[in-house]
């Protein structure tokens, strides 16, 4: 280790110990055990992030790594909750911890859905050979010691098994009641050949959030996903998505996010079978002292596959948006399909948005494309709708509804667009002047 070194991984040391100290020993949990020894063994050797670690110069860490969180108070909503309308199956977490008396019957889902916190007394389980394995080999080549932290600390959860098509979705559903609140959630779905889910989540989940899922899709299986993140402000939170894609499968996630001090969601996936299709996107809209992170990894590793990366963010009173996003073809990886763009619209002055965009290619017969852009309102378009009697305030958010709505557009579910849409309108309308 170099000199120069060395102050850097003595400094993370120190934080990464005093956060464990926090945690107290890994749980004892049955078949878990190797795999949360492991984990724990990630976290030390790559001691939690700190800003000059390359992936986190844009987004400072602390909040995610202090040894205890910072006090973030409940939100109270005076409006109906997202997804209301939808014929869903709900799971209830409070501060990180299952509410049965609020939750609906596992089993109406038509699938088989168990807890972490139970599932791990048996002796053998489905589950075992996936607990931490996408999250360990998401560790290459960019490390991801929150995620680590999380496989070997995390207690409850859900484990979803679908053989089948899922008779409705499963909505996951994080409430925020405490605030010294520190949940970690990790999720393990695994969807055999041919099998379709859909799962939606919504909720602030504690003063501070750690959440990993992973998801195992099998040949032809598909797996959709939509998330509303907020609307607590003062939340802290890191979300993770680990992923693996077999032949002619597909993966959709969409996430919308509103309000929230510091928000980090990473998403790693492996298109590991050929014609697989994943596409990652998401909104936000910030307003002052908001810090959101979107930082996107996905491998081609078969061929004819087809990845989008679509990311909207609005920003406005010193508001902070992040995106980074690669896509890594390897060798042999053909005719693969790669999209990706980052755009912001800075309704100020004084908000930011940074981008990283990165392609890193190793096969000779493909198309793949970044775009990354940042700027303000439409004048044309403001001075159009202005000229036919719009006020300005409403001929703004008009604007800006439409912006977002090209992320939107990726859910496939309709009334779940409209949902969003709702969402996003009743932001602006809250701000409008």
């Amino acid at each position: 280790m170099s000199a120069a070194r060395k102050p850097l991984m003595d400094q993370k040391a120190g934080v990464t110990q005093a956060r464990l100290d926090s945690l107290g020993a890994v749980p004892a949990a049955g078949w878990t055990a190797a795999a949360r020894k492991e984990a724990l063994d990630r976290v030390v050797q790559q001691g939690l992030p700190h800003p000059r670690d390359e992936y986190w110069k844009f987004t400072k860490p602390q909040g995610l790594t202090d040894a205890t969180p910072a006090a973030a108070e409940a939100f109270v909503a005076h409006e109906a909750p997202i997804f209301g309308e939808i014929d869903r199956v709900k799971l209830v977490f409070v501060d990180g911890v299952f509410s049965e008396e609020e939750s609906d019957a596992p089993e109406l889902a038509g699938v088989k859905i168990e807890r972490l916190a139970e599932a791990t007394s048996a002796d053998i389980h489905w589950a075992k050979d996936l607990y931490g394995t996408l999250e360990a080999r998401g560790q290459t080549p960019v490390e991801r010691p929150l995620a680590a932290l999380n496989t070997a600390y995390a207690t409850d959860g859900v484990l979803i098994h679908v053989t089948g098509k899922a008779d409705r979705p499963v909505s996951l559903i994080y409430r925020h009641d405490a605030a010294d609140s520190d949940a970690l959630l990790h999720h393990v779905i695994k969807l055999d050949e041919g099998a379709e889910l859909t799962v939606l989540e919504n909720g602030p989940a504690a003063a501070r959030f750690n959440k990993v899922m992973e998801v195992d899709i099998a040949d032809k299986a598909s797996f959709h996903h939509v998330r509303a993140q907020g609307r607590d402000h003062e939340r802290q939170a890191i979300t993770h998505i680990f992923a693996r894609l077999g032949t002619e499968s597909a993966f959709k996630s969409f996430t919308f996010t509103a309000n929230g001090k510091l928000t980090r969601n990473e998403c790693v996936l492996e298109l590991t079978g050929d014609d697989a299709i994943a596409h990652v996107a998401g909104a936000c809209v910030g307003d002052g002292d908001f810090h959101h992170d979107d930082t996107v990894f996905i491998t081609h590793d078969a061929e004819n596959c087809e990845s989008r990366q679509v990311f909207k963010k609005v920003l406005r009173n010193g508001a902070v948006g992040v995106f980074q996003g690669k896509i890594l073809v390897k060798e042999g990886a053909q005719k693969t399909d790669g999209y990706q763009i980052s755009q912001s619209l800075l309704l100020d002055g004084d908000s930011q948005f940074l981008a990283k965009p990165e392609l890193e290619i190793y096969a000779d017969d493909v198309a793949c494309s970044h775009g990354s852009t940042s700027g303000a309102i439409d004048e044309e378009g403001l001075f159009y709708l202005r000229s036919r009697g719009v006020p300005e305030g409403l001929a703004t958010d008009l604007l800006t509804i439409a912006f977002i709505a090209e992320a939107v557009t990726e859910i496939e579910d309709e009334a779940l667009q409209g949902e969003v849409l709702s969402r996003v309108e009743a932001w602006l309308e809250r701000r409008r002047d």
